[in-house]
């Protein structure tokens, strides 16, 4: 299940990114506009300040701005910035692996096999997706 902070986060990029003029966006704006907790948007648009999403600027007109374009930002990044793995078990992981403590041979593991394949599906559709794709209106 995706957490609220990963939730939140993409919301949170989505609206920035629907921003046409590109002028830093206050952290108030968009939690109002999104009924996201301030105090809690500010800790994840910190998070995404340091990975190199967003840039900030202080002061009168301040707030956050996208660095990349929304084109060049693939939601498999995002993802993994804020909820970490994509993989359901460490065992199928690409970038966390580890060894289940109860599968002596993963080769033969029904639940193995089965976690690839959404591993793989969820990979595909993230790595589909921009948050271009995502922050786009109807």
């Amino acid at each position: 299940m995706l957490s609220k902070k990963t939730k939140y986060g993409i919301k949170a990029l989505a609206f920035i990114a629907r921003k046409k003029d590109r002028k830093p966006v206050q952290t108030s704006e968009i939690a109002k506009s999104e009924n996201i907790s301030q105090k809690f948007l500010e800790s994840i648009l910190l998070e995404l300040r340091k990975s190199g999403f967003l840039g900030s600027k202080k002061g009168k007109g301040g707030g956050y701005y996208l660095i990349q374009e929304p084109e060049d930002i693939g939601m498999t990044a995002v993802i993994r910035v804020l909820e970490g793995p994509i993989a359901m078990v460490p065992c199928v992981s690409l970038n966390y692996y580890e060894k289940c403590d109860d599968c002596p041979d993963e080769k033969a593991c029904s639940v193995n096999k089965l976690m690839v394949q959404v591993r793989d599906s969820t990979l595909k559709v993230l790595g589909d997706n921009t948050l271009a794709d995502v922050a786009a209106t109807k």
